[in-house]
């Protein structure tokens, strides 16, 4: 029961005496700002929200506005994955390059600001996937106090209809690096094509949407009932124009419909599995 696992995730909270929360602005940071906030007191936490080219700029500015909301003490940082060669060219296992570089920046604040864990948004249904930044929290000593309590992802967005988080409903929206081939390196300039395509696509009203960048070619991805929408004649004219300008030559529609982790479809069952790090750069 959600009322069990509530009080499970005070336990862990009290334990931990005091927390510096990974703070994306999603549902997941959220909730976990919220009862650290409720369960530790304001002075116990920090919530930091990380900045890059990999991240939209209102991302950055929406979680500024909740942490906000929420009556927390917030700093934002910038990290530099895209400076790490090992990210950039793209590998299965690029989060974890990202997490590593994220995550002792975090664990240094901590340690300056005397706040004894590092916590992150980490869900019970996180478990199930392929998330090699996973690994790298692991190795540094990061919680995940969500997925310790064993809360899933529906059950996160039900407590926080119920105690009133703006955000509830709120589309996940991982980093714009997620949404690259394995193996295509990955640039500033790729990375703002892709930024552009997906706002433009929300000011028509499409939340849930993907731009996957295949090089010259942008496949887009839109939740199954929206197909026949993008298709009409007064978007699709708009869609093409706009992607076109941003340097797309080929436009294309996946029929398969929206699906978030759909760049992993590729990977073998081992890579999976294992949750491979290769250790060194990729070529």
């Amino acid at each position: 029961m959600n009322q069990d696992k509530l009080l499970h995730l005070d336990e862990i909270l009290t334990q931990m005496n005091s927390v510096l929360v990974a703070f994306s602005g999603g549902i997941d940071s959220t909730l976990l700002l919220y009862f650290s906030l409720k369960t530790l007191g304001k002075n116990n936490v920090l919530a930091v929200t990380a900045s890059s080219e990999t991240y939209p700029a209102e991302e950055w500015q929406f979680a500024k506005k909740t942490a906000n909301s929420l009556g927390a003490n917030h700093i934002s940082i910038f990290t530099e994955e895209l400076n790490d060669s090992r990210f950039y060219n793209n590998p299965p296992e690029r989060c974890y390059y990202c997490k590593t570089e994220l995550f002792g920046k975090l664990k240094g604040i901590a340690d300056d600001q005397q706040l004894r864990f590092v916590v992150d948004g980490a869900n019970a249904d996180d478990i199930n996937d392929f998330r090699p930044g996973m690994k790298a929290g692991k190795e540094l000593g990061i919680r995940s106090p969500l997925q310790e309590a064993g809360l899933t992802k529906n059950e996160i967005r039900a407590i926080a209809q119920k105690e009133g988080l703006p955000n509830w409903n709120k589309p996940s929206q991982p980093c714009l690096s997620s949404r690259f081939p394995y193996g295509q390196v990955i640039t500033d300039e790729k990375l703002r094509q892709v930024d552009e395509a997906e706002r433009f696509l929300r000011n028509l009203g499409m939340t849930e949407i993907r731009v996957r960048h295949h090089g010259d070619t942008a496949r887009i991805e839109v939740p199954e009932a929206l197909i026949e929408k993008i298709t009409r004649p007064e978007f699709r004219q708009d869609v093409v124009q706009k992607f076109s300008s941003l340097g797309f030559t080929y436009i294309t529609l996946d029929l398969k419909g929206f699906r978030s982790g759909s760049m992993n479809e590729v990977l073998s069952k081992e890579i999976i599995d294992g949750q491979r790090i290769s250790g060194g750069p990729t070529k």
